[in-house]
C-alpha cells in the first residue's frame, strides 16, 4: 500500500510542479493517485467538469484489480457487474460463446471517474477543471516543461504526462503524425435497461461496424458501437442508421425493440484513429488512448489505460527521485510500454480487418464456432495478466 499525503495548493505561476497530467480520465486519474501516493506534487488539467459521460465500452479486465487495490481504490463499493462470458455474433445472427479466462467487471465511466477524482482530491492532487492546454514546450536549458492554458496561465513542471484521450488539438501542436490522417470511424454510446444476462459481454457485428453490450452498475447496461462516417452519411441520422443497418443483426434488432434507453441523445465521438502512435512525443510521456488505441472489439482499452498509468508512474518516480535522468525516463517508458502493449495493438488492428464486412464476418464467426480455442487464444493476445 502506498502512503498518501494530504495537501492543498493555491495557483502560483512561479512554482515548479513535479508532474502535470493533461487529461483526467482513467489513465490520468490513476497516475495522479499513484504519484501522489509516492509523495509527489501532481496537478491534473481536465477540460470538462466531473462527473461526465464518455464514449467507452465500460468493461474492465480483472487484470487491473491488484493494482487498484494497492492504490486504495478498489471499485467494489461502486457495485460493478461481474462479467465472465463473451458472446460474438455475425451480422446474420450466428453466435459463439466462450468463457473469459480472467473475467472482468462493468462500471460506467461516469461513476468510476468520479470515484477516482474524489479519491485524488482527498489525497492532495490539484485539479484544474474546465481548463484547456493549448501548448506544451520543453525548456532544454532548465530541463522543465512550460504548459500553457487557454486562459493565459502558464505552469512549469518537471514531467508532463499526456492522458487526454484519443485526439485533441494538442496532438497538432506536438506535430503527431497520426493527427494529419483522417479516420473514418465514429463511436456512439447509450446506457439502457434490458432483460440480458449480467455476466455476459456480447459483441454484435453489422455492415461496417460492431456493437458491444455489457452490464454496468445499478442494473444498467452500456451499449456502445463503432461504425463509419459513410454509414451515417448514407442514412442521414443516427436513428435511421440504427434501424436500417444495425438492426439487420437480429440481436441488435432486439435491443432497439425492447430496451429502455436512458439517454435522450447518445454520446458520440468522431475521428477515432487506430493508427500507430508514439508513447513519447517531444519529451511528453503519453498514456492510455493518447499512446495507442486498441480496437474496441478487443475490449481492453480501460485496463490498458490503467496499466499504462502504472508503467508511467514507475518511470516518473525513478526520475523525480534522482535515480534516472530524462533520457532514461523516456527510453525506459518507451521500452516497457512496447513490451506490454505493442503486440496487443498489432493483434487488435489485424482482428479489426476480420469484421465489419458482412460476408467476411459471417465466414469468420462460422469458422470460429468450431474453434473455441482459437477465440480464447486471440483474446489472450489482446489482454494482459494481473499486475
Amino acid at each position: 500500500m502506498y502512503h498518501f499525503a494530504s495537501r492543498t495548493h493555491a495557483f502560483n505561476p512561479q512554482k515548479k510542479l513535479d508532474v502535470i497530467v493533461i487529461g483526467g480520465g482513467l489513465g490520468g486519474l490513476t497516475a495522479a493517485l499513484d504519484l501522489c501516493g509516492r509523495g509527489h506534487h501532481v496537478t491534473v488539467i481536465e477540460r470538462r467538469s466531473y462527473p461526465f459521460h464518455k464514449v467507452c465500452g465500460e468493461y474492465v479486465s480483472n487484470e487491473v484489480l491488484p493494482y487498484l487495490r494497492r492504490l486504495g481504490v478498489d471499485p467494489a463499493p461502486l457495485g460493478p457487474a461481474d462479467v465472465s462470458r463473451f458472446l460474438l455474433s455475425s451480422p446474420a445472427g450466428r453466435t459463439l460463446t466462450v468463457p473469459l479466462d480472467l473475467g472482468g467487471f462493468g462500471v460506467s465511466r461516469y461513476t468510476l471517474d468520479q470515484f477516482l477524482y474524489k479519491q485524488a482530491v482527498a489525497r492532495g492532487v490539484e485539479f484544474y477543471q474546465q481548463a484547456t492546454v493549448t501548448q506544451v514546450a520543453f525548456d532544454e536549458s532548465a530541463n522543465l516543461h512550460d504548459v500553457s492554458l487557454a486562459d493565459g496561465r502558464t505552469l512549469r513542471a518537471r514531467v508532463v504526462l499526456g492522458a487526454y484521450g484519443k485526439r485533441t488539438n494538442l496532438d497538432r501542436q506536438l506535430q503527431r503524425t497520426f493527427f494529419t490522417q483522417r479516420s473514418p470511424y465514429l463511436g456512439v454510446k447509450y446506457h439502457l435497461r434490458l432483460d440480458f444476462p449480467r455476466d455476459l459481454i456480447a459483441l454484435h457485428n453489422f455492415a461496417d461496424g460492431y456493437a458491444g453490450i455489457s452490464a454496468i452498475e445499478d442494473g444498467k447496461y452500456c451499449f456502445c458501437y463503432l461504425t463509419t462516417r459513410q454509414n451515417l452519411k448514407q442514412h442521414g441520422t443516427i436513428g435511421q442508421m440504427e434501424q436500417h443497418v444495425l438492426a439487420r443483426n437480429p440481436h441488435l434488432a432486439r435491443i432497439f425493440r425492447e430496451a429502455e434507453f436512458l439517454y435522450d441523445q447518445p454520446e458520440v465521438i468522431n475521428e477515432i484513429s487506430f493508427a500507430p502512435k508514439q508513447c513519447v512525443e517531444q519529451h511528453v510521456l503519453m498514456c492510455g488512448d493518447a499512446a495507442g488505441l486498441i480496437t474496441p472489439l478487443c475490449g481492453n482499452g480501460m485496463a490498458m489505460a490503467i496499466h499504462g498509468a502504472q508503467l508511467a508512474s514507475n518511470q516518473i518516480h525513478a526520475f523525480l527521485t534522482g535515480h534516472t535522468d530524462r533520457a532514461t525516463l523516456e527510453s525506459g517508458y518507451h521500452a516497457t510500454w512496447q513490451a506490454h502493449f505493442g503486440q496487443r495493438l498489432r493483434v487488435g488492428r489485424a482482428v479489426q480487418h476480420l469484421f465489419g464486412q458482412p460476408l467476411l464476418s459471417e465466414m469468420v464467426v462460422s469458422g470460429l464456432r468450431y474453434l473455441p480455442g482459437a477465440v480464447r487464444a486471440l483474446m489472450q493476445r489482446t489482454h494482459g495478466t494481473a499486475f
